[in-house]
This record gives structure tokens, sequence and C-alpha cells, in this order.
């Protein structure tokens, strides 16, 4: 057995238990943490009470079709009303948006529209907004996304905590039976995102605010650099890494339909891809454990493994499993274990056989549900190898890039 066959298969045992600890390890050790964290006594303290202003910011760059639901679902909210304040950026848009928003505005006094001629990009757009926040608490919220009624006061009631600095809602994707395979594995995956980030929260903090819907302290906000793609990741990770806690209220959350076909959503899932990059690099202080403790723990398993560090891995395990079999045959003398690594080959070969069927039926109506986690599976990782390139090449702008979303 040469040196190289053995450095291959400890190369892919290495990878393999990467792969495992990212999308399963992480959260069973996480689990078992928290676990360990209830037993010791220790609670964040509650400081405060009361019902403090509110601005609910929405950039909505030509979301006319979306802005009368929208403006009910902000006005039902169980908020005090003189308490809750309004403001809408609709910069560049020319589907009406802005007539309409300021008919509107004519009957609701604390209603704010931001609208200026040209597309700056929701990033740009969001720093203009908050120069004009005047309260204590900001959330963030899309147009295209309805919010639970108790959705701000549950928000709000988070920073009661002491050390609290920003508070995430959760996303759902509201999916039909008959959904695409896209539609309904970005279902699976949210769902189990949210399992993951109420592990985060319980242990220390969220890594990553969903821009859906998002609560900070106004004070803590920092203008972000105008050619961000996850302006939602780097305002919370700077909040955490400043020593404040990201929570997570899943009982506040934001309901969304699904992508419009596998190719809006893979045209979504390249841009978050390369902005995960692009945070990488900017958060790179964040890798220094004996300054962040946690949150470096959290950051590194729960983001830089599953954007930088898996993807990869999975190419690579394949053509390790290849070369492995190969190499008996070079020697003419296979090894005892050969019958193990043909059946891991084998196994990988099936799961992506079945990830394939998923992406035939991508926009069929079936029920065949089986084919929609490997599809998915494949499918980001795939998503996130082209966000790569994408990184690279230097293609990014925080100019938006709507997605189509199903009807």
């Amino acid at each position: 057995m040469t040196a190289i066959y053995l450095l291959g298969r400890v190369l892919f045992f290495l990878l393999a238990f990467l792969v495992f600890y990212t999308y399963l390890g992480y959260g069973v050790l996480t689990w078992l943490l928290v676990r360990l964290k209830a037993g010791s006594g220790v609670v964040d303290a509650a400081v405060g009470a009361g019902w403090p202003d509110v601005t609910l910011v929405v950039p909505a760059y030509n979301e006319l079709a979306y802005l009368p639901d929208k403006l009910k679902n902000c006005l039902e909210q169980d908020y005090p009303a003189k308490q809750l304040h309004l403001l809408f950026v609709v910069d560049g848009s020319t589907d009406g948006s802005i007539d309409y928003l300021k008919q509107i505005q004519l009957s609701l006094p604390n209603l704010k529209i931001i609208a200026g001629e040209r597309r700056l990009g929701k990033v740009a757009a969001m720093n203009q907004a908050m120069r004009q926040v005047s309260t204590p608490i900001t959330i963030f919220t899309d147009a295209n996304t309805q919010l639970n009624r108790e959705a701000v006061s549950r928000l709000t009631r988070r920073f009661e905590q002491a050390g609290v600095g920003a508070v995430t809602g959760e996303k759902r994707i509201s999916t039909l039976g008959s959904e695409a395979a896209a539609g309904s594995g970005e279902g699976l995956y949210w769902r189990y995102e949210s399992f993951l980030k109420k592990l985060d929260a319980q242990l220390h903090t969220i890594v990553g605010a969903a821009g859906e819907l998002f609560a900070i302290r106004t004070s803590l906000y920092e203008p972000v650099e105008s050619d961000t793609l996850l302006d939602d990741f780097m305002i919370s990770l700077r909040i955490a890494g400043r020593g404040y806690r990201v929570d997570y209220a899943p009982d506040a959350y934001a309901l969304e339909r699904p992508s419009h076909s596998v190719a809006e959503e893979m045209k979504r899932k390249v841009r978050i891809a390369a902005g995960g990059f692009q945070a990488i690099r900017r958060l790179g202080y964040l890798f220094n454990i004996s300054k962040y403790g946690w949150l470096t723990y959290q950051y590194v398993s729960h983001r830089v493994l599953r954007w930088a560090v898996t993807p990869f891995c999975l190419p690579l395990l394949l053509l390790l499993n290849i070369g492995i079999l190969t190499e008996p045959f070079v020697t003419a003398k296979a090894p005892k274990d050969i019958f193990l690594w043909q059946i891991t080959l084998v196994a990988q070969f099936v799961f992506y056989f079945i990830a394939y069927i998923g992406y035939r039926l991508e926009n069929r109506q079936t029920r065949w549900k089986l084919t929609f986690v490997p599809f998915y599976f494949v499918f980001m990782n795939w998503c996130v190898l082209l966000g790569f390139a994408r990184f690279r090449n230097g293609n990014l702008s925080g100019v938006w890039e709507k997605s189509k979303r199903a009807l």
C-alpha cells in the first residue's frame, strides 16, 4: 500500500468529516452545548419595559404589486400605532410606486418616503434611510413578505434582554403540494435553518440575520459598503463583533413565496454565495477565537464551512474515491477494504443520480419528495461554486437583483 494511497484515504475521511460536521455534526454538538449551558443556570437578565418608538424600514424597488398588501400588513400590527413609524425607500422606481405611496401619505402621517430618481441599490438606500431614523429600534423587512400580526411587538420585546443588539425573525416559505422542487427544497432548508438558529441563540448569538425581517438598536447601525451583497449578514455580524448578542424570535416571522423556478432560485443563491465570500473577506477579524470565543466557533462552523469549505469537499470526495479504487489496479494488489471504497463510490453515484432526477422533475407537478433534499443539497453547493467564480471575477454590485417569486 503506497504512501499516496494512505494519504488519499486520510484526506477522504477528513473531507467526509467536514461535510458531516457542517450539515449535521455542528447541530448535534451545539445541541449538547446548549443542554450543558441550560444546566449551568446562566440567565440573561431582563431590563426595561414599555413600548419604544419603532421605525419599520421597507426597501421597495418597483414593488407596486406588493405595496397595498405590505402597507395593510404593517398597519395591522398589534403595536401601538402612534409609536410605529413607516419608512419606504423606493429610489429609482418606475412602476408608479412613488405616486402610490405619496397618495397614501396624505392620510397616513407616520409614513415617510425616500424617493430619489436614481436606482442606487438596497445598501445605499438603507444607508440613506438610516440617516432619517430617530427611533431607538429599527426593523428591516422586504416589500414582498407578509409579517404575522405580532411580529413588531415580539421583536421589540427581545431588546429588553441585556446585551441584545439585534434580533432576527424567522423566514418561512409558503409552498404548495405541487410546488417545483426548488420551492419545496427551499422550504425544507429554511426549516432546518430555523432549528439551527434556535440553538445558536440559546448558546450565544445568531450568526446572520434574515433580511426579510430583522431589528437592530438604531444607535448600533454602521453604514455598510455600497457594494455589499449580504447587508443583513454584515450588519448583524458587525453588531455581534462589538460584543452584542443577535437574538432569534421564531414567533415573529416573514412569510414569502418560493422562487418562481430553479433558474430564479439559482440567480438568488449565486448572489448569496458571492456575498458570503465577500463577507468572509471583510469579517476576517472574527477568526480570532481568543478574542471572540463562542462567536468564532459559531461563525466558522455555521457559515464559513458551509460557504467556503464544504462545497469544494464534495467533488474532491468523488475524485478521491475514484482514485483510491484506481490505485490497486495500478499496483495489482488490492487492499482488504476495497469493498468499503466500492460501497462509498456507489453511494455517491446513487445520491447524485437521485439529485439529477430531482433536477429533471424540478418544474413538474410531483409528490416524489424523496428527490427534493438530494437535489437541493447539490443545487446549493453548485451555486456556491458559481458564486465563488463570480466573487473571484469581481462581478459584485449592491444594485438590487430581484428574483421572481412564485404566485
